[in-house]
């Protein structure tokens, strides 16, 4: 069992910059794939990008490519979503989440463990 927190979200102006941090306890990440979902309201969960955690591959939606960074740190089992250049569209809850590392890192449907969400705002 992997609970999963996330903490960092908040309201920044267009242009701004935020990290947001999942933290994992229960066990490690050591043979899961950690993913970055945002929900906007009314509309579907959509993949952001994911961090393979046994050789840190990683993978970006293209609306965010170029503009956020996935890193993780192994000793603290936690995973770090930079966000850059941000955008109102990036206006969401943001969720991470843990898959077996070789599942379809871009399906929701993949991901067993899920964090409560932490929300994102950019005004413009």
């Amino acid at each position: 069992q992997v609970q999963l927190v996330e903490s960092g979200g908040g309201l920044v102006q267009a242009g701004g910059s935020l990290r947001l941090s999942c933290a994992a306890s229960g066990r490690t990440f050591s043979t899961y794939t950690v993913g970055w979902f945002r929900q906007a309201p009314g509309k579907e969960r959509e993949f952001v990008g994911t961090i393979r955690w046994s050789d840190g591959s990683r993978y970006y939606a293209e609306s965010v490519k170029g503009r956020f960074t996935i890193s993780r740190d192994n000793g603290k089992n936690t995973v770090y979503l930079q966000m850059n250049s941000l955008k109102p569209e990036d206006t969401a809850v943001y969720h991470c989440a843990a898959a077996p590392q070789y599942a379809p890192y871009s399906s929701r449907y993949s991901y067993d463990y899920w964090g409560q969400g932490t929300q994102v705002t950019v005004s413009s």
